[in-house]
Order: structure tokens, then sequence, then C-alpha cells
């Protein structure tokens, strides 16, 4: 049995924000949405990876969880040229012991974002 977990994505897409499955969170893509409007927000990838970030945060908060639990974060950005800024951001949300990671650069994302992350959490509530 696994328990959806709800967000704020924009409408009609198939899939969940979350699933909570033995022990694990499996946490889909976030891309830098305002919460407010559901829009992308704009600004460059540094101004995406913290909206994205602290989306996130309120849905890991929204279960229970919180950053500090996250094992592994996959990132998926439009351009390597951008993997500084995101890691500048992205160091600011997370301390040591640091999850794993993987950061990719893929052709294009959602709704024109420069930056999306997943991310897997260990869930001590199971």
């Amino acid at each position: 049995m696994r328990d959806v977990i709800q967000g704020d994505r924009p409408p009609g897409l198939p899939f969940s924000a979350g699933v909570r499955g033995p022990g694990v969170l499996y946490l889909s893509g976030q891309v830098g949405l305002d919460p407010g409007t559901g829009r992308l927000i704009s600004g460059d990838v540094a101004a995406q990876t913290a909206r994205t970030l602290e989306n996130i945060r309120a849905l890991l908060e929204s279960v229970g969880s919180s950053l500090d639990e996250v094992l592994r974060v996959g990132v998926y950005l439009t351009s390597m040229e951008s993997f500084a800024a995101m890691n500048e951001v992205y160091a600011r949300y997370f301390r040591p012991p640091f999850p794993a990671r993987t950061t990719v650069a893929v052709r294009e994302l959602p709704m024109g974002a420069a930056v999306e992350i997943e991310m897997t959490v260990a869930d001590r509530k199971a």
C-alpha cells in the first residue's frame, strides 16, 4: 500500500507530488512554481532553485518530515553553466552529512524552468 502526498502542482497532470512507500518518501520533480499563482517564477537559476527548495521544504513539513531526512537528490539543469549558481543556493538548504546527489544537464524542462529537483527521503514515521 502506498499513500499519495498531495502538493501544489499544475492541475490535470498524471502524477502525484510524492508517494510514501515502506520507510521512504519519493518526491516527484519540482520546479520553481509560485505557490500563490501556480506559475513558474521569473528569475535566474538561483532564484528558481531557492523557490523550488522552499516548495519542497513546505511539502516535506506538510507530511511531518524535513530536509534533514533527505537521502538522495536529483538535480536537472538546462545548462551546466548554471551549476555554480544552483550549487551555491543548494548549499544553504543542506548540512552535513549531505544527501547523495546527481546533477545532470537536460535539453529542456517543464514550463521552461531552468532547474528541476526530485528527492528520496527517509520516512521516520513508517
